[in-house]
């Protein structure tokens, strides 16, 4: 979530890419007839899909959205696959694509190393005697990109967005989230207890006898515990304003005598006199638990953080006592195969240089083109909607549009390639390149240490399945690897296409003015551009969303939180709302021929719950209801479409039916 601004003043003409090329007919197939769409519309089009697909055994669901990263693999595997069998020069992207991918297949070599890559580490933290070792210690692994008990990164100073400022978060836990070492139902203490025996898994991979291995395992824990007591919420984490804290380090270094930030921020390489704490009362515990917890538990502590962020790369025995924790998570069955790992694996540590690889093979500018009309029309669409808004002021409306025509728009892959020059990789030395990796990564980072933003950055690779909104830029991203079907096909009609990557983009632009994008002016400050009456009723029109997401259940008596969820939620309902409005100023959209027995709008209608089509297992539905500020996929077709009056109209839905909400209770924000 960072970088760019580009001025788009004059948006495209609107204009049906019908009259630019030849569309095909995709016929719409497995809609359930004996369903009414009006109860239930997620399984009236996906449910004979959802009732006979399998989930693989190496997979947590299967279907759409970040599930269709599994296929993503394949295709990177494939052509990871062919570049590492290839001779290339050395020093080129190939090279060190291919050998890096190469040398984490070799698992004979991997296994045979044991744990031999991390007995340094190992030995470092058992040479810690003091509070500055330990904390020298700590600085060393955050230059390779492992925060242990502090989290430092860089990006956009949020109240001077032009400039990158350091800043730190809280972090030091290792359960999912602060909640699980406070829940006492049956699947969190279940999760609570693998989690235990997988430290003391690894602490008897390096030598502890059982007895020991435990101890040590409960004792780590237990600092996690404590550290987790004075972590924020996921809710309270959403609060931009409160997670603003810019101190000057003198002050910071007062504050935190024991953490003594000076030196460590030297040891660091960050020369800056300022810093943002995200979470002070995080930091203001850790100065007290360094003094209070003794040096000696620290240091297993620090060691069973260091075989926990290295486990998967290490030997087989380490890799699978990672995957039974990862087992009970989230329910997936079998560890997924060496190359689904590896490419992943590149994909994280070379991202741009695969990504670049992956572009050429896959992606084609023609694409790229029709969705720059997509997102010009979507963004003509929601000024119009702005200009209709009754609930706000004409000089916030002003504002609200000023910042709509400053939203700068990323498509498909950056204009300028990451460089990786600096990453070394060897064909036989699999952990090393992995550490290269990291250590060029966050000398990446520290070099934008109170320096411009770049604005040309990515925080995403092109192969992912995703999108993303940069508040501090004021900017839209799509990558190469969400620009596919269902979410967007070139030749698709435009029905298909709106209610697919038009509901994405009209998503996306949504986070500019959800609870917290609403917040930042149109050059990524956070800064008021709201009057307070208009504000309020903004606040209000956000409650509405809280309220009615709390009501729907997931897994039983599971509820959705709605709190945490918001900012997603909200971006779904006017999404969708400003996706159908740009359609409707189509040529398709405008009239009313029908595509093997569909209208334009029940098209469009059944092409947004294609792209939410995804099965998961129970124990990871879990993990995302307590985790991701997504809402499960099934009520990101039906809550959305409970609050468009067209899609009403479009299926006949009555009072009776069960996604009938009365129309005064159909919540429009934008």
């Amino acid at each position: 979530m960072k970088n760019s601004l580009i001025l788009f003043i004059a948006f495209l003409s609107l204009t049906s890419c019908s009259k630019h090329q030849e569309k095909k007919n995709i016929t719409i197939t497995g809609i359930d007839s004996t369903l009414r769409p009006g109860d239930d519309f997620f399984r009236y089009v996906n449910g004979k899909w959802y009732d006979s697909v399998q989930i693989p055994a190496s997979q947590a669901g299967v279907g759409v959205y970040m599930f269709m990263n599994y296929p993503q693999r394949m295709r990177l595997q494939g052509i990871l696959d062919s570049i590492s069998q290839s001779k290339n020069q050395a020093g080129t992207i190939a090279q060190k694509v291919g050998d890096f991918y190469a040398s984490g297949m070799d698992t004979v070599t991997i296994d045979k190393r044991g744990y031999t890559p991390i007995k340094p580490l190992l030995a470092k933290i058992e040479a810690i005697n003091d509070l500055p070792s330990l904390m020298n210690f700590v600085a060393n692994e955050v230059k390779v990109n492992n925060s242990s008990i502090i989290g430092f990164g860089v990006s956009p100073d949020e109240k001077n967005s032009s400039m990158n400022i350091a800043q730190i978060y809280q972090t030091g836990i290792g359960l999912p989230d602060r909640d699980y070492y406070f829940k006492s139902d049956s699947s969190t203490v279940a999760i609570q207890k693998s989690y235990k025996k997988y430290l003391a898994t690894l602490f008897q991979q390096i030598g502890s006898n059982a007895k020991e291995a435990e101890k040590n395992a409960n004792l780590v824990y237990d600092i996690d515990k404590q550290l987790a007591v004075s972590h924020k919420t996921k809710v309270e984490l959403r609060d931009v304003q409160a997670n603003y804290n810019k101190m000057a380090l003198a002050a910071l270094a007062k504050r935190n005598p024991n953490i003594d930030w000076a030196t460590f921020l030297n040891n660091l390489g960050a020369k800056t006199d300022s810093i943002n704490v995200g979470q002070p009362a995080y930091y203001d515990a850790l100065n007290k638990l360094l003094k209070t917890i003794p040096i000696n538990n620290w240091k297993i502590y620090l060691k069973a953080n260091s075989l926990e962020r290295y486990a998967d790369d290490l030997s087989k025995p380490f890799v699978d006592a990672s995957f039974e924790y990862t087992k009970v998570l989230s329910g997936q069955a079998v560890q997924k195969s060496r190359g689904e790992k590896m490419a992943n694996t590149v994909d994280t540590y070379l991202g741009e240089a695969l990504g670049e690889l992956y572009v050429k093979k896959y992606f084609s500018e023609d694409a790229k083109k029709r969705m720059l009309i997509l997102v010009n029309n979507l963004q003509k669409a929601y000024a119009k909607r702005i200009d209709k808004l009754e609930w706000m002021s004409p000089v916030t409306k002003q504002k609200a549009k000023e910042k709509l025509a400053a939203i700068t728009k990323k498509i498909g892959y950056p204009d300028k390639w990451r460089d990786y020059s600096n990453v070394h990789v060897a064909r036989n030395t699999y952990f090393e390149n992995m550490v290269s990796a990291a250590t060029a990564a966050y000398q990446f980072q520290l070099a934008k240490v109170g320096k411009p933003v770049d604005k040309s950055e990515w925080f995403t690779t092109p192969p992912t399945v995703t999108a993303y909104n940069n508040p501090t830029a004021n900017e839209i991203v799509f990558p190469a690897g969400i620009l596919q079907p269902p979410y967007f096909d070139n030749n698709a009609d435009d029905a298909l296409n709106y209610g697919g990557i038009g509901m994405v983009i009209g998503h996306e632009i949504t986070h500019t003015f959800d609870d917290q994008g609403a917040q930042y002016d149109k050059n990524g400050n956070l800064k008021n551009w709201w009057t307070k009456e208009d504000y309020a009723q903004f606040k209000s029109r956000i409650q509405q969303v809280i309220n009615l997401y709390n009501t729907y259940t997931v897994l039983g008596d599971l509820h959705i939180n709605g709190a945490m969820t918001v900012g997603e939620n909200t971006a779904d309902i006017a999404g969708l709302a400003v996706a159908y409005d740009a359609f409707k100023m189509t040529e398709q959209g405008k009239g009313n021929t029908k595509i093997d027995g569909y209208t334009p709008d029940q098209r469009f209608f059944i092409s947004l719950a294609k792209i939410w089509r995804v099965k998961m297992k129970d124990e990871f539905l879990r993990l995302w209801i307590n985790n991701n500020p997504h809402s499960p996929p099934n009520w990101r077709v039906n809550g959305p479409l409970m609050n468009t009056t067209p899609f009403y109209e479009a299926f006949n839905l009555k009072p009776g039916d069960k996604m009938f909400l009365p129309e005064k209770d159909r919540i429009t924000i934008w």
